[in-house]
């Protein structure tokens, strides 16, 4: 997952509202969004090569998603998958606590009931309370967001003022915008090809584009559009749940 933009608590509709982007190596397999069937209870896309996932969900009331950190010498190939984290989370364990520490630099996004909160392990462990408001996740530090970051943040912001209905269109069309924006890995930010939202690209890009709905009643819809390594449609799963 590398890039993410929450509102939490942040709309009299809306408990959380989540717009993300997974970007992966199209060789990666992955399978798609589901329920999964071992008990866990679990519903998420699942990275069929480690086994963990980027962004899940389950009927508890527990949300979690991971970005990677881009520093310079990572990842390292002899250590734990991160999507590891997620699942641990969702199974309800301390993610510090799941050997956080000895992974590749990332950031994690935990939502549990009626808290949320930001982990990292770059450049070193640190925990945020997640305050009510719009909020940006990729693959930097946590502040100050990736240009990228913000625009999808804004269009976050229009939705919630604008949106009459739950359409998630808006979202997903704020996720699939290919433009480039002006910024640079000297400042902090993703070299050009990365600095759009949705990245097309035959051998590294965007894979899935996800939006979770949660209203004021606790009923949800988690919807993932998957695409090709040309940036096609490649399939739609939605999945109601309850908070």
């Amino acid at each position: 997952m590398c890039l993410a933009a929450i509102a939490f608590e942040a709309d009299p509709r809306w408990r959380l509202v989540i717009a993300a982007n997974r970007d992966e190596f199209h060789a990666r397999p992955a399978a798609p969004l589901a329920r999964w069937s071992d008990g866990s209870g679990i519903i998420a896309g699942r990275d069929e090569t480690a086994g963990g996932t980027w962004l899940g969900l389950t009927e508890t009331g527990r949300l979690a998603l991971v970005t990677n950190f881009r520093v310079p010498g990572f990842p390292l190939p002899d250590r734990p998958s991160r999507g590891r984290l997620v699942t641990d989370v969702l199974a309800g364990r301390d993610p510090v606590g799941a050997g956080l520490a000895a992974m590749n630099p990332c950031n994690l996004l935990v939502v549990e009931g009626a808290a949320a909160s930001f982990v990292t392990n770059y450049p070193e462990l640190a925990t945020r309370q997640l305050e009510p408001g719009l909020h940006g996740l990729s693959n930097g530090a946590l502040a100050p967001p990736w240009r990228k970051t913000e625009q999808t943040m804004a269009a976050l912001r229009g939705w919630l003022d604008g949106a009459a209905e739950s359409s998630p269109e808006g979202l997903f069309a704020a996720l699939a915008d290919p433009r480039p924006t002006a910024e640079s890995w000297e400042e902090g930010g993703p070299e050009p090809r990365l600095s759009s939202p949705f990245i097309r690209d035959p051998s590294y890009g965007t894979r899935c584009s996800t939006v979770v709905l949660v209203d004021r009643s606790g009923a949800g819809t988690i919807i993932e559009r998957r695409f090709t390594a040309h940036g096609q449609p490649a399939g739609e799963v939605a999945i109601a749940f309850r908070w």
